[in-house]
């Protein structure tokens, strides 16, 4: 959520930073709003001043006749307060809808754009894998060593769901115990949060106004499935307050979460690229408004360390405007290159969403001067499991149908490559 007084002190900001972003809110509606929501807060100011003039005129009365004067005039009073409340309470909900609607400012360093097709490539890091033979597909190669199946999962539970079997789970493993290794030593606290989330707190991280077709639901139960564990770590410290002294306070969190994968028909269909459940390293940081810049190059610098280490080759995507996303002011993605499918994909990505989601949520550090402000709150994916380790196997593919196991893994796996078994 933006402040209101900077809306009101820059409205044509506002404005463009939304179009920037390619959503269609009326900031003069709002603005509109926000005055008569202000007046009528004065004028209900007001009544409660009168009330309160009134009894203590009624204690003071001379006489009965006096008194019962000024009670006729309080039950008007009242009545006219019940009006004007009912009025207020009105606007204040609408004041709130169109706040909820308004997104985040891009920094003026993100390239303006309509979609990921307008994302700007920053930097290829390692060079493509080169073969001797043909690469394959992931999936040819690891259903032959039974690593993945997809076939008994739809059977159990439908499309894009996979089994991830044998050395592909202590792949998994490893991987995991990577990211977490390599972020505790940058000061991480490693946690493993909760799945399901009350609306409100997936409202407050600003996943509910745009993209809410891909969240999972339970009715019944009124909670959200997480889609990536910074949903369930942000709100961690909704209406606390942190003192200076004790930040950055950074995590590193694994989860389990949950996709509709809603607008994706038809496409990875095949396979564990695309599913309704992942596995998930998310990296999460509240930080003070001065270093979260910092903050963000750090998280992508632990990214690319955790790349760099498996040896996989990459890129580095500037995400433009309208592929931004609401909370976000700035964000990079991280792709890999896979062989197998002769393109790059996402695998990574970081984002700096300032005070937007801190100030739905009433996550506030005191000053050195006392003063409280809201912080900012930034997320980076460490690895998003499964893609890791299609990458992996794309890469690390071998002419038999084997695949080696990069070597920073092999003291968590205990082997150092993978073949086909009897």
């Amino acid at each position: 959520m933006l402040d209101i007084k900077f809306i009101r002190q820059n409205p044509k900001i506002v404005k463009q930073g939304a179009k920037k972003k390619g959503v269609d809110i009326d900031i003069d509606l709002l603005l509109d709003v926000d005055k008569k929501r202000s007046q009528l807060l004065l004028a209900l100011e007001d009544m409660r001043a009168q009330k309160n003039k009134a009894n203590k005129e009624i204690k003071q009365a001379k006489n009965e006749r006096e008194k019962k004067k000024i009670i006729l005039k309080m039950q008007e009073l009242d009545r006219g307060n019940d009006r004007l409340d009912q009025k207020f309470k009105d606007l204040d909900n609408k004041f709130k809808s169109l706040m909820l609607q308004i997104p985040n400012m891009p920094f003026d360093s993100v390239p303006v754009g309509k979609d990921e097709e307008d994302n700007l490539v920053l930097r290829n890091v390692v060079k493509k894998t080169k073969f001797r033979f043909t690469p394959k597909n992931y999936m040819e190669i690891a259903e032959k060593l039974d690593l993945i199946d997809t076939k008994r999962a739809a059977k159990v539970s439908g499309s894009r769901f996979g089994y991830l079997k044998k050395e592909a789970v202590l792949l998994q493993f490893a991987l995991m115990n990577l990211a977490v290794e390599v972020a505790v030593k940058k000061g991480f606290i490693p946690v493993v949060p909760p799945v399901l989330i009350k609306p409100e707190m997936m409202g407050a991280m600003g996943y509910t106004e745009r993209g809410k077709d891909e969240i999972y639901f339970l009715e019944k139960d009124n909670l959200f499935l997480v889609g990536t564990s910074e949903q369930s770590i942000g709100p961690m410290h909704s209406n606390e307050f942190f003192e200076e002294k004790n930040l950055p306070k950074r995590y590193i969190g694994f989860s389990t979460c949950f996709r509709r994968e809603a607008g994706s028909y038809g496409k990875d269909t095949k396979g564990i690229l695309r599913v309704h459940q992942f596995d998930k390293v998310e990296m999460f940081s509240f930080c003070t408004p001065q270093k979260s810049q910092k903050e963000h190059a750090l998280m992508l610098s632990i990214e690319e360390s955790l790349m760099k280490l498996l040896k996989l080759p990459y890129r580095v995507i500037d995400i433009c405007t309208g592929d931004l996303g609401d909370p976000a002011a700035k964000k990079y993605d991280i792709e890999v290159w896979l062989p197998g499918q002769d393109q790059y994909r996402e695998t990574h990505s970081t984002s700096n969403c300032t005070d937007f989601q801190a100030r739905r949520l009433n996550i506030r550090y005191k000053d050195k001067f006392g003063k409280m402000n809201f912080v900012h709150m930034l997320n980076g994916t460490a690895f998003p499991i499964g893609r890791i380790i299609i990458a992996i196997i794309e890469n690390y593919q071998q002419k038999d149908g084997s695949i080696k196991v990069p070597k920073v893994l092999q003291k968590y796996t205990g082997f150092s490559k993978i073949i086909n078994k009897p």
